[in-house]
């Protein structure tokens, strides 16, 4: 690595990491004094609420604006760059604007490779955290009454099998009025129904109370049994049957593509929004390379106004990335786009914008 690539990478780091710490530093003191009420109010404390769910926070809030982070990051020190003629010394000394692009690439392929692997896998576990205290301690009342309350089960868990119940309480993971239904060539074959049940998570087993268990053998013939107590296994799991509204985002890549594969398999509405979380964890780090491409060919030119006017356009099309993204994941929960278009149509958008803006500055 030349001396001048060294230079442009350290440059990009030590910039792109002073902005992620204060940035995120002052979003977590706004975010906890407006918060600090309802944390006192529900019997925790800061000092919990700073251990136990901001350093997750700043995890998901890192990752989703990061893309963002850099863009804002290249535009800041490449304009200092410029302005301090460094970029036309560079130029005139032989050094080509393809060239000078080099180490911005390897900076951002590091970024986006990290990136990948936390999308993909430590955010999801960050993700299980930040929402274990939010759920507790966090909630307004009218969204705690929301997750708290009890709801109806009515779900076809595979190609022949139903299983319903009256209500069940996702926090303490029980039930009343459980049926489950098995059918064979559109035959019922068996029937179970117990007044109460609930969810066993070191056995992964349905614990079912009061329990009638009718075996049809044929078209005249059936059994019948009584079991106070029964366990069994199903072939989805409550939180499988009746997942929690973000229950996306706590699942690593691996077992989100499993699970949207069983909720296509029950006719789900709620696909799209699973299908949007997948996409996006792939997308948000191949924008890296975009955005730095586009900060870099937006900066590295003298214009009258110098670093201040920089910075304001990269913010204002920083703000533009964001709220595309935004309204493209929007129509796709609605079903108007697909996930695939929602994910990429901002990407491949300002992919076209950089192309220009660099094949534009490359021969200036």
């Amino acid at each position: 690595m030349k001396i001048f690539d060294k230079y442009i990478v350290k440059n990009f780091v030590s910039t792109f990491f002073f902005m992620v710490i204060i940035l995120s530093t002052i979003a977590v003191i706004i975010d906890l004094s407006q918060k600090l009420g309802r944390i006192e109010d529900n019997g925790s404390t800061p000092f919990a609420a700073l251990t136990q769910f901001y350093p997750f926070w700043a995890v998901w809030l890192v990752n989703t604006f990061l893309p963002v982070a850099v863009f804002i990051s290249v535009i800041y020190f490449t304009s200092r760059l410029t302005m301090q003629t460094e970029i036309v010394a560079a130029q005139a000394g032989g050094i080509s604007f393809y060239r000078i692009t080099k180490p911005y690439i390897w900076v951002a392929s590091v970024i986006a490779i990290v990136a990948l692997f936390v999308n993909n896998f430590a955010l999801p576990w960050a993700n299980i955290k930040k929402n274990k205290y939010q759920y507790e301690y966090l909630l307004s009342s009218s969204k705690k009454g929301q997750y708290y309350e009890r709801q109806k089960i009515s779900s076809q868990i595979s190609g022949d099998e139903y299983i319903f119940a009256e209500n069940y309480d996702r926090v303490e993971k029980r039930g009343t009025s459980f049926v489950f239904q098995r059918f064979e060539k559109e035959e019922l074959v068996e029937h179970i129904s117990a007044s109460s049940f609930n969810w066993d998570s070191k056995d992964s087993m349905y614990v079912l109370r009061n329990v009638f268990v009718r075996n049809v053998t044929s078209d005249i013939q059936d059994s019948l049994g009584y079991e106070i107590t029964l366990k069994r296994k199903f072939s989805a799991t409550p939180d499988e049957i009746l997942p929690e509204g973000y229950v996306a985002e706590t699942m690593n890549s691996i077992e989100l593509n499993d699970f949207i594969q069983k909720q296509k398999f029950k006719g789900s509405a709620s696909v799209n929004a699973y299908m949007n979380e997948l996409q996006q964890r792939n997308s948000s780090p191949f924008s890296t390379f975009i955005l730095t491409l586009l900060a870099l060919s937006l900066s590295s030119q003298k214009r009258r106004g110098g670093i201040g006017l920089n910075l304001a356009l990269g913010i204002i099309l920083a703000f533009v990335y964001i709220f595309f993204n935004q309204i493209s994941l929007t129509y796709s929960t609605q079903g108007y786009v697909s996930p695939f278009v929602a994910a990429w149509g901002p990407n491949v958008l300002f992919g076209l914008l950089t192309a220009y803006f660099y094949i534009k500055r490359a021969r200036a």
